[in-house]
């Protein structure tokens, strides 16, 4: 890593950068969102581009083109200045060989070039009201407090130059802001994990956290840089699942393997549904397995959901019925021919099948033995058009079915064994 004093060499950047941190294929994009970890070095790559266009430093700007008004923006000034400015990766810490003057008083970054970087916070959107700049980097937006109205103010400024830019680095949280830019063609995006940047962080440090938070919806979004979100409309939350969590799976008594077969074989199909469930002594459903696999035959499904039967030594499959008919059952019957299989057909939508499920969810009648990260995805998106992210809900379904055989009359589908 460059250091303060360190010889003018773009080099030193080049050769500790990450691919993700000094892009080639658009270094030229009016406006990057880079989301990501916590340290995954999204602060270094903020200093690092105020550095490179303050210079003039390719890829972050092309022909020579160097800017001279710069805005540095964040939550507070405190952390413009103690994180952006003088942080350990800030643009003063990394600086080599030019290092801008700190001028406290009229809160901005003075370059011996002339180039002036000035400091604001989203506390104070009105700040930004009259100032022009060619340049900006706004940095942890999805922690602002007035962000759309700071963020606004700042496009009207960036008038300056031929090519004015902003450079916006988040840990993500899904803001009104942040869903906005995301939505956005014409922004380009970078996601970084925070294990990506393991060389430069603590020893230990990600297998501690890794170890308490691994696969929670809080290691996604401050280590993965995931984007997390709850649908306004959707049966389930993420506060009602974590309400459901379990830290071991309790002694189980009768156990189901429910299968959501897809509709055709083909590649670009529905995924097959497969998950695992029992009940506890209190009566209680307890999710213990997700092992659902878009497969290329049915005889690939039926395969995992068989295997899953006997390494769980469940009680049966329950497999749903609606389109496959009698193939269904004799698919599951050329790999095992013995295993038990109750056949379900639906007899109403997918969204008024899951609202007795998501009830139980709300009683605490349902819990989860584990993290199952896809699953919970497609619950927390599943909306009243009986879709999840734009496609069927297959692992939805297949807890539907199997959380229903469980608690039968509770569920409210009823079964058809055949």
């Amino acid at each position: 890593m460059g250091t303060a004093g360190a010889p003018l060499f773009v080099g030193q950047w080049l050769l500790s950068a990450r691919a993700k941190q000094y892009p080639l294929l658009h270094p030229v994009a009016a406006t990057w969102l880079v989301t990501g970890g916590r340290g995954a070095g999204k602060t270094r790559l903020g200093a690092e581009w105020v550095n490179a266009l303050v210079r003039g430093l390719p890829p972050f700007t092309l022909g020579g083109l160097r800017y001279g008004q710069i805005a540095l923006v964040g939550e507070t000034l405190g952390d413009v200045r103690e994180v952006m400015i003088d942080g350990p990766s800030g643009i003063r810490t990394i600086s080599r060989g030019n290092r801008p003057r700190f001028e406290a008083t009229r809160r901005r970054l003075l370059w011996s070039n002339g180039a002036v970087a000035q400091m604001f916070f989203s506390e104070d959107p009105e700040s930004l009201r009259g100032p022009q700049f060619d340049a900006a980097w706004c940095d942890e937006a999805a922690k602002w407090k007035h962000a759309e109205a700071a963020f606004d103010m700042l496009q009207f400024g960036l008038r300056l130059g031929r090519m004015p830019r902003q450079l916006i680095t988040t840990t993500p949280r899904p803001t009104r802001l942040i869903k906005r830019l995301l939505a956005d063609r014409t922004v380009m995006r970078t996601v970084m994990p925070t294990a990506e940047n393991r060389k430069n962080l603590a020893p230990g440090f990600l297998g501690a956290v890794e170890a308490r938070y691994g696969g929670s919806v809080l290691a996604r979004q401050e280590l993965m840089g995931e984007l997390i979100e709850d649908r306004e409309d959707a049966l389930w939350s993420r506060a009602m699942i974590e309400e459901a969590r379990l830290a071991d799976a309790p002694e189980l008594g009768r156990i189901v393997v429910a299968v959501d077969p897809p509709a055709s074989a083909r590649r670009t199909s529905d995924a097959c549904g497969i998950i695992a469930a029992g009940l506890d002594g209190a009566g209680n459903a307890v999710v213990i397995e997700d092992a659902t696999l878009r497969a290329a035959r049915p005889q690939d499904w039926a395969a995992r959901a068989v295997a899953l039967y006997h390494r769980l030594q469940a009680d049966c499959l329950v497999a749903e019925v609606n389109q496959g008919g009698d193939m269904v059952t004799a698919v599951i019957r050329t790999v095992d021919p013995a295993v038990p299989v109750k056949a379900v057909r639906a007899s109403r939508g997918k969204w008024l099948r899951a609202e007795p499920v998501a009830a139980l969810y709300a009683q605490g009648r349902v819990r989860h033995a584990g993290r199952f990260a896809e699953l919970e995805d497609e619950m927390c998106d599943f909306g009243p058009n009986g879709l999840s992210a734009g496609r069927s809900p297959d692992r939805v379904d297949a807890l539907v079915w199997a959380v229903g055989e469980l608690m039968p009359g509770r569920a409210g589908e009823p079964r058809i064994r055949w």
